[in-house]
């Protein structure tokens, strides 16, 4: 198991499809800073909560300059219901074979009533338009996530 990247290391490379089959490549985005959350499920109620926090600050998060990015490892059909029924205006990024996730350090051991199993712990990753990590949350709690994203876009943003 993967530990989680550290601020100030490289984010590792990647290529994904998006839920519309459009692909996705790290490098793609250099000169942008790049949003990345990990989530466990579409359709959950932790996950909506998360994706549509992302949605009703887009607007914001897109005027730093920054991309982001929900990654899972739900089918391209699972995240095309997800996209349409909540209205998310940015891509999710097709996981199902967890690679991505494991690079991440996203994909762990998780213990749901004393059953183990392994998925994907909900985490986020604020990469600068150099392409380092700047920042990592290990364990998200979604209530005012949004704005702890937002803080350091800004932060980034004004170059401190």
């Amino acid at each position: 198991m993967t530990d989680f990247i550290e601020p100030g290391t490289k984010a590792p490379a990647f290529t994904l499809k998006d839920q519309d089959g459009k692909s996705v490549k790290l490098k793609d985005l250099a000169g942008s800073p790049v949003v990345l959350y990990f989530y466990p499920r579409d359709n959950t109620p932790g996950c909506t909560k998360e994706a549509c926090a992302f949605r009703d600050r887009f607007a914001e998060i897109q005027a730093t300059g920054a991309r982001l990015f929900g990654v899972s490892t739900d089918t391209a059909e699972s995240h095309v219901k997800f996209r349409d029924k909540f209205e998310l205006p940015f891509p999710l990024l097709v996981d199902e074979d967890h690679k991505m996730s494991e690079k991440y350090g996203a994909w762990r051991e998780k213990n749901m009533y004393g059953k183990k199993s392994m998925g994907i712990q909900r985490c986020t990753y604020v990469i600068d338009a150099a392409g380092k990590v700047a920042k990592v949350w290990k364990r998200v709690k979604v209530d005012g996530h949004d704005q702890q994203v937002l803080d350091v876009l800004a932060e980034l943003g004004s170059g401190s």
